[in-house]
């Protein structure tokens, strides 16, 4: 069996890629675990910069997120406007942290 059928893909990701009324992502598979471990690492790797952010600037959970929002969004982006929405919200879980509105 193949790695990539080993990996659990959330059903909030995959709907980022399912059009209303479709059943079937729009990527393939193999792409759409691909997009997945990159949003999930990057999730995983903002959480201490999430932390000192707070901290060091002195400002809200929903400050930190909403920078973090706003960068993976910047010039040079490497993920998609919602695959960045996905990130801060799974940034914001893995914190434990009210999701962002």
């Amino acid at each position: 069996m193949s790695d990539d059928y080993q990996i659990e893909i959330p059903a909030s990701f995959i709907a980022l890629y399912l059009p209303p009324g479709r059943l079937k992502p729009t990527l393939p598979r193999a792409e759409l675990t691909a997009r997945y471990e990159l949003c999930e690492d990057m999730a995983q790797m903002l959480t201490d910069t999430a932390r000192t952010m707070e901290f060091s600037l002195g400002i809200t959970e929903a400050d930190v997120l909403q920078r973090v929002g706003q960068g993976l969004r910047g010039e040079g982006a490497v993920v998609s406007p919602d695959e960045a929405t996905w990130v801060v919200t799974r940034l914001a879980e893995l914190l434990d942290w009210s999701a962002p509105r």
